[in-house]
């Protein structure tokens, strides 16, 4: 879901460099074509596939061919060779699929056409296996093993791709992982790519509109709310819808494309263009497929695929462990809420996550019923300034809410946030849509990472009523993320929360 039904109707300003000195870095990201560490976790997923085909065949060999118990006892010496032929094919299976582009993280073809070169790929690896068996006399390696091996490789991989497939599409369908595409040029051709984008979901795309040169006037059948603005705005237009992706529809001058590629690189977004158009930008570049639209890379942005999934992994194996294991204590917690005052056990409030995507955040509740009612009441009393709300003895908490604030342990439901995907361990706190009305175009920089239990404001200026220092804090993480400062804001946030601060 996108943020633009919580941004403010007037034109936001450039961004003013962050107090704290941060920028975005510049690093060499200037190659086209997949990210690398993409490739590798898809080529993986394929290794992992392949061994468990590779001992699916030995053991059909073993009990339905080898009735005579001769390939288990009569050659020990048989082992190594099988190895050997094993990893020979898993090479060549992993060379020609990278040649038929399967390992491509963004889907660029259809789902046919995906199966149809996974079974060429395994078949062809098969050939050079079997043309490696023949060239090196191999006379101990069972045909029946290769032939099993070949059928049971193109059967699983078949399996494992188009259940990935799917899965993709159902995320897609629900407008999860999906990237936030613009395209420049609002001729004929942009329009129909745009109508192609926006009537098909399974290609992974959320179409946000269209981006228009002083030198190419809209042309009459382009819809003027589809139009976001002028290329010259991208950096703004890129915070404010979260932009991914540009495609360029119209020729544009070698100096202007040069240009938005610099521009590309400082915002970390993708530039592909419709093929033919720039054939000296791309030579390299190779054709790729956004839906039937043949187009070529010219920029990719710098891929942080393998952190991210260790950082997705640890959310999942940490949230899992804690919610089993605080189970007991958050039962307590439930009876003694229930006990203390009228109204549910749980707080949902709606929140923003990454993106804009909305999503219901849990909390024990630690205030009375109508505790948004008389909030209005408290207004002169904020302690923060800006768009944050503080007030120090809160006359709405509860008794047994102000222990729970005081270490902490209303936020412990967030635990299943984090499991279902909607936040992370360690991030910048999920704002409510109130608060993201208000935001000035540099504060949705928080907005492009997954929110989380604790952050750099937490364990840092938890305490600080300057809006200003928690939206630095918070950028700064953005921009500045890595697994070690997450470990760390992890360590400070268990000091933190022994030491009972958190009221």
């Amino acid at each position: 879901m996108a943020t633009s039904e919580y941004i403010r109707k007037s034109e936001p300003s450039e961004k003013q460099p962050s107090p704290l000195g941060y920028r975005t870095p510049k690093s060499g990201r200037g190659v086209a074509g997949p990210g690398l560490v993409s490739k590798l976790l898809r080529m993986s997923g394929d290794v992992i596939i392949v061994i468990l085909a590779f001992a699916l065949a030995l053991e059909v060999k073993l009990h339905f061919f080898d009735n005579a118990g001769t390939f288990r006892y009569g050659h020990s010496s048989a082992a190594p060779i099988y190895l050997g032929f094993f990893a020979w094919f898993l090479l060549c299976l992993l060379l020609v699929s990278e040649h038929y582009d399967l390992y491509n993280p963004i889907l660029v073809s259809g789902g046919l056409r995906e199966l149809r070169l996974t079974v060429q790929a395994s078949l062809n690896a098969g050939l050079l296996l079997c043309g490696g068996l023949y060239m090196t006399h191999l006379e101990l390696a069972s045909r029946t093993v290769v032939f099993l091996l070949v059928c049971t490789t193109t059967i699983a991989l078949c399996i494992w791709r188009a259940s990935l497939r799917l899965t993709y599409y159902r995320h897609f369908e629900k407008g999860i992982d999906t990237r936030n595409v613009v395209i420049l040029g609002t001729n004929h051709l942009g329009q129909a790519l745009g109508e192609h984008i926006s009537g098909n979901y399974r290609l992974g795309y959320q179409f946000l509109g269209y981006l228009s040169t002083p030198d190419l006037p809209n042309n009459e059948g382009a819809a003027s709310a589809k139009v976001l603005g002028s290329i010259d705005r991208l950096r703004q237009l890129t915070r404010l819808h979260f932009i991914d992706e540009v495609v360029i529809a119209h020729a544009l001058s070698a100096e202007q494309v040069i240009l938005l590629l610099e521009e590309a690189r400082d915002l970390g977004i993708d530039i592909r263009a419709i093929s033919g158009l720039y054939a000296d930008l791309s030579a390299n570049g190779g054709i790729e497929y956004l839906g039937a639209y043949p187009v070529t890379p010219l920029h990719r942005s710098q891929s942080r695929t393998l952190s991210l999934f260790f950082k997705r992994s640890f959310d999942i194996l940490l949230s899992l462990a804690i919610m089993i294991a605080v189970f007991p204590l958050m039962f307590i917690i439930a009876v003694m809420i229930r006990l203390d005052s009228e109204g549910p056990v749980f707080y949902v409030s709606e929140r923003i996550g990454k993106r804009g995507r909305v999503f219901p955040c849990f909390k024990f509740r630690t205030m009375v019923k109508d505790a948004e009612k008389r909030k209005r009441e408290l207004a002169e009393l904020n302690e923060r300034d800006g768009i944050l709300f503080k007030v120090s003895n809160d006359p709405r908490i509860t008794r047994v809410g102000r222990i729970l604030r005081k270490y902490s342990l209303d936020e412990l439901p967030q635990f299943f946030n984090v499991f279902r995907g909607e936040m992370s361990v360690v991030g910048p706190r999920p704002p409510i849509a109130s608060e993201v009305e208000k935001y000035e175009l540099e504060h949705f920089r928080r907005l492009e990472v997954m929110p989380g239990l604790t952050g750099l404001w937490q364990v840092h200026a938890r305490q600080d009523s300057s809006f200003a220092r928690y939206i630095e804090l918070d950028t700064a993480y953005v921009e500045n993320w890595t697994i070690w400062l997450d470990v760390k804001i992890l360590l400070r946030t268990a000091h933190v929360v022994l030491r009972g601060t958190g009221a």
